[in-house]
């Protein structure tokens, strides 16, 4: 779980709240449903016109993947590499079959059964990064549904604002008692706009971009791991590769030299045996 998304949430929405009050206001004061109809309709009108309605309707999965995004174990992902090396050296790369059907990931199960079917290294890196291309754009739909509601939502609480103006500069003739409170009421739609778009629907855009990279580059380690591993290469240098992909401080841990270590003396024993 990514516990900063609703911790940003809370404490943005906390802070916007606590300002109000530090400077006199009552907090019933931000509750005007006549303004939540217009900055919350407006902006699902507009995003229903600009977008499909499958990306639309994508919106409530998208919002709860920035709080529990798909889990990413690059390490492990290293180790399962390591292992499948080592056992393609010794034992031909058709032995690795019944690994794969073991691999939880389709993305990487997909990519040793290529490797075990014999297709060329060519045609195996197109493919596994035509798919990685094709999840690039599904993901930056969703982005980009989100980022629009954030420039959606600030102009229609300024026309929720504007309509409120309107209704009571048209009762001011009648009714001019209370016109300053009338006045506050209008600008509560500016307000939900402008603090939706910039506390919810930017954020959270962003975040997903955040985790789309992480994916990304997840992905193009395992290419590089499917492809070392059908080139028969040391399981050493198959780590040293694939952590090149991970930052300076994940790198070298004790389990993955440890396993590194394993593939070579087994390695070496196959050698002495053969």
């Amino acid at each position: 779980m990514e516990i900063s998304t609703p911790i940003g949430l809370i404490l943005g929405f906390a802070a916007l709240v606590v300002s109000f009050v530090m400077e006199g206001g009552n907090p019933a004061g931000l509750i005007k449903p006549s303004a939540a109809i217009m900055v919350f309709g407006g902006t699902l009108a507009a995003t229903l016109t600009a977008f499909p309605l499958k990306a639309v309707m994508a919106l409530p999965k998208l919002i709860m993947m920035s709080i529990k995004p798909n889990k990413l174990d690059p390490q492990g992902i290293i180790a399962l590499f390591v292992s499948l090396a080592d056992k393609a050296r010794r034992e031909g790369l058709l032995s690795l079959e019944e690994e794969a059907q073991k691999v939880p990931d389709p993305f990487l199960r997909r990519g040793i059964m290529l490797v075990v079917d014999g297709v060329d290294a060519q045609v195996v890196r197109e493919v596994l990064e035509s798919e990685t291309a094709n999840m690039q754009e599904r993901h930056k739909e969703g982005f980009e549904v989100l980022a629009q509601m954030g420039g959606f939502s600030p102009t229609m609480g300024i026309i929720g604002t504007v309509t409120g103006l309107v209704n009571v500069l048209g009762s001011l003739g009648s009714n001019p008692e209370g016109l300053g409170e009338k006045i506050a009421a209008a600008f509560i739609a500016t307000l939900y706009g402008v603090g939706f778009a910039n506390l919810v629907w930017l954020p959270v855009s962003n975040k997903l971009k955040v985790f789309s990279a992480h994916e990304v580059a997840v992905r193009e380690m395992t290419i590089a791991g499917v492809l070392a591993v059908q080139a028969g290469e040391n399981p050493r240098v198959v780590r040293e590769k694939l952590e090149t992909y991970l930052a300076p401080k994940e790198r070298g841990t004790k389990e993955g030299a440890a396993a590194t270590a394993g593939a070579g003396a087994a390695t070496a024993t196959a050698r002495a045996q053969a």
